[in-house]
């Protein structure tokens, strides 16, 4: 698949199987991470948890619904595997190597042709919860910034029709 179509294709998925993705796809998905930029080359900085645990997940989307303040809402939409994404660095940089993590990721979900969908304020809600945020055994100093909800779906991925205009507004500084 090239990059311009995976760029196109992708969406967020919310609602999975329940079934868990090969071990090779969620190789391919950890191999992206590994390749994302990271400011001034800190890999240390990042740790990346797999959550397959179902009661664990139930528990952060009981929390995350909570919340939100929507305790009928299922905001990890019943994926299987959550794969949060822990920093010890500090602010802007902190988030966006995050940020280029989780693209990665989601790009190669797509190719994979796995389910996936980024995840924050499930995140948000985690770190708000000690009890809930000690089962992640994160190491000291480190603080979860987003995550990846993977699965199987039956959804697919398809083209979309992107509009000429910008969707953004855009301005040049000469």
């Amino acid at each position: 698949m090239e990059l311009k179509e995976a760029m196109n294709i992708r969406k967020s998925i919310r609602s999975y199987t329940g079934e868990q993705i090969s071990k090779e796809q969620l190789d391919a998905i950890l191999t992206a991470a590994y390749e994302a930029p990271i400011g001034m080359g800190k890999y240390d900085s990042i740790h990346l948890t797999i959550v397959t645990n179902p009661d664990l997940l139930g528990e952060i989307d009981a929390c995350a619904a909570k919340f939100f303040g929507n305790p009928s809402m299922h905001p990890l939409y019943g994926a299987p595997m959550l794969i949060v994404i822990s920093s010890n660095g500090e602010g802007n940089v902190a988030s966006a190597n995050v940020g280029f993590i989780l693209q990665n990721m989601s790009l190669a979900a797509v190719e994979e042709g796995v389910g996936h969908c980024d995840i924050y304020g499930a995140i948000a809600a985690v770190d708000q919860n000690p009890a809930l945020l000690g089962k992640l055994d994160l190491p000291d100093g480190f603080v979860p910034l987003g995550a990846l909800a993977v699965g199987k779906t039956t959804a697919s991925y398809t083209k979309r029709e992107i509009p000429d205009t910008h969707r953004y507004a855009t301005n040049e500084v000469k």
